[in-house]
């Protein structure tokens, strides 16, 4: 349950704070005064995304903050605990959401204090609230969105998750079998270029490292006066010139030694100084060593010339490196294999795919019986609850058509279609929904649908914003007393424009636009019994309240 909502420097907000109760929580206002961005807050405490354009002009920063007091179970607690979230020892917590929007991009989300994603909390919504938007009702225009609403009665989550696996893996084996009788078809024109490829590749022996090793070789060949000369003059000043570094050091060793006698301060770096001297002598032993390797042979640079020569005719023909020529190779050898290899290939996928085919239609055969034993139950309640909203005599039916011979319907939803059929009038046959529910009607299914679909127990905060477009009169009533009963169990905050609804009102908030100062801002008032006479009867009279209006809203409030 939602028990305190705070939004700071959003759109035409400054700052307000709600305190919501138990039971049925009214949003009123002239159109166009705010409740929409309150509704939009809201959401963006259950993970909806949200723009820096949500931050008020002149401002840097927005925030929202929510309390729920909500019941956490093993699922949700699980969820929580993923993102390092502490629960605490029993079941009845209260989570604080907070999330800053920053005009600079930097929009951080934290969660009881802990910072989390945006993903994160979009799993961690849909066990604090539901928001039904003014549009929603269209969506039962898509019959697309009729199976999703089926198996989100049906509780069948894991079951699907099977299915779509194995849909996956079906689908896998498709295309593996489809690239295959590509090849084959194709084997003729590619059979002799990839056997030319692989041959001319293959014959060059190609190494990862060679061609580093070659470079470095033959810069040396192209440069042995040079090194001669260089490794002359290194081994004559470190080692066999009289005045030499090593005999300039093994002096200085038996000074530094005689010094040491005297004062104990040398001792140490004698040791040093010997290190020095082996260190010289190693290098000028590795010199000399090189000078006596050092020969200039033209027939090995000119075999060094065409090996890089041959190594860049192939990198400029098969991508650029080494590494991609090497890997160029791999795949053509791979797809000769497979063009080869094709009838032993294809009978492997073949069996594979029926294989597969066997696994995905025996889980899509078990999701469709409980989708068909969901279904019975769904007409059921949802025929019941029509007729808390002025549909007393309308029929509901879902119908679901399979397709387990036809492989084009299979998906990862199995392989049904589902549509849900509908007659509002005695007498007449049920029609597919989609082309025969008025606005007002599809107002009041789609609220049907809604809550009987979702009924997560009394700590859960259903919003309905604006679900009574396209009703009046005694329909409104009829929707409102169906909100009154739903918030009997549960939480329910309704933004709405019928008096109907409002006169059931537990808590009842007006929206309303400032425009005295400078800019336009959006306040929220909690109204006493009073006040809500007065809104009442402006929405059933308009911008000017007779006593007739308040007479008429005083009576509606006494019969709720």
């Amino acid at each position: 349950m939602l028990t305190l909502l705070k939004i700071r420097n959003v759109a035409l907000i400054d700052e307000i704070e709600l305190e919501f109760g138990r039971g049925l929580n009214l949003l009123t206002g002239e159109t166009g005064s705010g409740k929409s961005i309150i509704v939009d807050s809201l959401g963006a405490l259950i993970g909806d995304r949200v723009s820096s354009d949500l931050v008020r002009e002149g401002e840097t920063t927005a925030t929202i903050e929510g309390l729920f007091s909500t019941t956490v179970g093993a699922e949700f607690r699980s969820i929580l605990e993923e993102s390092g979230v502490e629960t605490g020892e029993g079941s009845e917590h209260d989570i604080i959401v907070r999330r800053e929007i920053s005009l600079a991009g930097k929009n951080r989300i934290f969660l009881n204090s802990q910072l989390v994603t945006q993903a994160f909390l979009k799993r961690v919504g849909p066990y604090l609230a539901d928001i039904h938007g003014q549009g929603d009702q269209t969506g039962i225009y898509d019959v697309e969105t009729h199976i999703e609403m089926l198996d989100d009665f049906a509780r069948i989550g894991g079951l699907k998750e099977r299915v779509a696996e194995a849909f996956r893996s079906l689908s896998a084996i498709r295309s593996q079998l489809a690239s295959l009788e590509k090849d084959t078809a194709e084997k003729l024109q590619l059979v002799d270029i990839l056997r030319f490829q692989v041959n001319e590749i293959r014959s060059a022996n190609l190494v990862p490292d060679e061609e580093q090793e070659l470079e470095a070789e033959k810069l040396r060949l192209s440069n042995v006066e040079k090194l001669t000369s260089l490794s002359d003059d290194a081994f004559g000043l470190l080692y066999d010139n009289a005045e030499s570094t090593a005999t300039t050091l093994e002096k200085a060793q038996r000074k530094v030694s005689e010094l040491a006698d005297f004062d104990a301060q040398f001792a140490a770096y004698s040791e040093g100084v010997a290190t020095a001297r082996a260190v010289i002598e190693d290098l000028s032993f590795a010199i000399r060593d090189f000078r006596s390797r050092l020969e200039f042979s033209p027939e090995r640079l000119d075999e060094i010339e065409s090996r890089l020569a041959e190594m860049l005719r192939l990198k400029r023909k098969y991508g650029g490196t080494i590494e991609a020529v090497l890997e160029h190779l791999r795949v053509s050898e791979e797809r000769l294999a497979n063009i080869e290899n094709t009838e032993f290939r294809e009978e492997e996928l073949r069996k594979r795919l029926a294989f597969e085919r066997t696994a995905f239609i025996a889980a899509a055969t078990e999701l469709n019986q409980a989708r068909k034993l969901s279904a019975a139950k769904f007409e059921k309640q949802v025929e019941q609850n029509l007729q808390a909203v002025a549909l007393e005599k309308a029929r509901f039916e879902v119908r679901i058509a399979s397709s387990p011979e036809d492989d084009s319907s299979f998906s990862e939803n199995g392989f049904d279609s589902v549509e849900f059929y509908f007659s509002a009038n005695p007498g007449e046959s049920p029609r597919p929904l989609a082309r025969v529910a008025s606005g007002g009607e599809a107002s009041r299914v789609m609220l049907i649908l809604k809550t009987t679909i979702d009924e997560r127990g009394p700590d859960k905060t259903s919003v309905f914003d604006e679900v009574d477009v396209g009703i009046g009169g005694r329909v409104a009533e009829a929707v409102g007393r169906k909100l009154k009963d739903l918030a009997a169990d549960q939480q329910i905050l309704c933004v709405t424009h019928q008096p109907q609804i409002a006169s059931l009102a537990d808590v009842h908030f007006v929206v309303e636009k400032d425009t005295s100062v400078a800019r336009t801002s959006v306040n929220v008032r909690r109204l006493t019994s009073d006040e809500r006479v007065d809104e009442i009867a402006r929405m059933l009279a308009g911008e000017q309240i007779t006593e007739a209006a308040r007479e008429n809203a005083r009576t509606m409030l006494a019969g709720a």
